[in-house]
């Protein structure tokens, strides 16, 4: 299969396609849970997957009901998070291999993430891989966060490329909504989400890993 369109940038999601830190927050909500008597489901967890804090806030309320004081919550979980991310988070399989194949190709790339900047900072820094990207598009960098396109849109401009000539990159539901609606050539790459008859709908090819990724885009990439 091809893609549609020649491709001429690459937009990147952070959490769960870059980076392997969606398991890391579902063990640490999952032990912050554990400490309060409570329990988070996996398919609760499941739910807050690529949605704002705001909306996800209001996921956990609404599980955990009468007594649940979410301020003690978080800050439990923030400190259990922190003391797993402190020896840095694994890259996804094929991240490098990809980033090297882009590079072969002199082919723009940005982040485009629900995660704020200093979260983005110390994940990519920690990989060495801040250099590696053309533009990072945040939390504080839109009103509208995903399913909502401003964050795909937003990238494209800073790469000055067609969002219609960009290939973006997801893990999440709501981030493949968001890519989609910007009318780029969204790939789901499935993390703990799998893809539903919606994503396939959506998406131009669902991939088993960055590695099918960089092979399809071999052949794609237009200078």
């Amino acid at each position: 299969m091809t893609l549609p369109r020649p491709v001429s940038a690459v937009v990147f999601d952070m959490d769960g396609l870059l980076i392997d830190s969606e398991r890391l927050i579902l063990k640490a909500m999952d032990e912050a849970a554990r400490a309060i008597a409570r329990e988070l489901p996996f398919e609760v967890f499941q739910q807050m997957v690529g949605l704002t804090h705001a909306h996800s806030d209001a996921i956990l309320v609404e599980h955990f009901g009468e007594g649940f004081v979410l301020a003690d919550y978080h800050a439990d979980v923030r400190a259990r998070l922190n003391d797993m991310l402190a020896a840095g988070v694994a890259l996804k399989s094929g991240v490098v291999e990809m980033l090297d194949h882009l590079d072969s190709v002199g082919a723009p790339r940005a982040v485009a993430t629900s995660s704020g900047r200093n979260s983005l900072e110390t994940h990519l820094g920690h990989a060495g891989l801040l250099d590696r990207f053309d533009a990072f598009i945040t939390r504080e960098s839109v009103t509208n966060s995903k399913p909502h396109p401003e964050p795909y849109l937003k990238a494209a401009e800073a790469l000055g490329v067609d969002p219609a000539h960009c290939v973006a990159l997801e893990d999440s539901h709501n981030g493949v909504r968001a890519a989609a609606a910007a009318g780029m050539m969204t790939i789901m790459v499935p993390d703990l989400l799998d893809p539903t008859e919606e994503m396939r709908g959506l998406c131009v090819r669902i991939a088993r890993d960055l590695h099918e990724v960089r092979d399809l885009l071999q052949v794609m990439v237009r200078k």
